[in-house]
């Protein structure tokens, strides 16, 4: 799982700096057929809690901010970084989306004819 948050952080990375949004967390999950349990552990990992904190300065930021947001983002553009905050929105919502179409419950049942 280790590998799981280097591939997240890294992703979040080329995002920021290199504007390239290649990571899909929903496939990655899928693809490795990862358990419920670990799109849940990742929701409340730090590495989550992080990429909601920046996510939200980033809004702040695209909204004017304060001095030391715009400061600390002074590399993006407002368009570059509205895309940003959607691409980091859009990890989380990936992992909820697998997190709750994994959940226990009954198959559907066949229809026999």
């Amino acid at each position: 799982m280790d590998e799981f948050y280097f591939l997240v952080e890294r992703s979040i990375d080329v995002a920021m700096f290199e504007q390239k949004y290649l990571f899909n967390m929903y496939q990655h999950l899928k693809f490795n057929k990862a358990r419920r349990r670990d799109a849940t552990d990742f929701l409340n990992s730090s590495t989550a809690q992080n990429i909601t904190q920046t996510a939200d300065e980033l809004k702040a930021f695209i909204k004017g901010g304060d001095k030391t947001l715009r400061e600390a983002y002074a590399f993006l553009s407002k368009p570059q970084a509205r895309k940003v905050v959607k691409y980091l929105d859009g990890l989380l919502d990936d992992a909820r989306r697998y997190e709750y179409d994994r959940r226990p419950g009954r198959r559907p049942k066949s229809v026999n004819k």
